[in-house]
C-alpha cells in the first residue's frame, strides 16, 4: 500500500522536490485522511484527533475547489488517481 501511494504521489508531482503543487498536497491529505479513517475505526473515542481530521477534509476540499476553477484536467487527474468522488 506504501509503494501505491507513492507512485500515486510521483505520478502527480512537477518537478523532482514537489510538495506544495495542489495536486500532491491533495494527495498527501487523503492519505492522511485515509490513515485517520482507519484509526477511527478502532478508536471511535479519539475526539482530540477528530478536530485535525475536520480540518484536513476542509483543507481538501478546498485545495480541490481551487484545483477545479484553475486547471480543470488536473482535477480530473487527480480525482481518477486518488478515486475520489465529486
Amino acid at each position: 500500500m506504501l509503494c501505491l501511494n507513492k507512485q500515486i504521489i510521483e505520478s502527480l508531482r512537477l518537478h523532482l522536490n514537489d510538495t506544495g503543487s495542489s495536486a500532491v498536497q491533495i494527495a498527501i491529505l487523503t492519505l492522511k485522511i485515509k490513515s485517520l479513517t482507519k484509526h477511527f475505526r478502532k478508536f471511535p473515542k479519539d475526539y482530540s484527533s477528530k478536530l485535525g481530521f475536520i480540518k484536513m477534509i476542509a483543507k481538501r476540499k478546498k485545495l480541490l475547489k481551487y484545483l477545479q476553477l484553475n486547471d480543470n484536467n488536473m482535477y480530473i487527474t487527480v480525482t481518477s488517481a486518488l478515486g475520489l468522488r465529486k
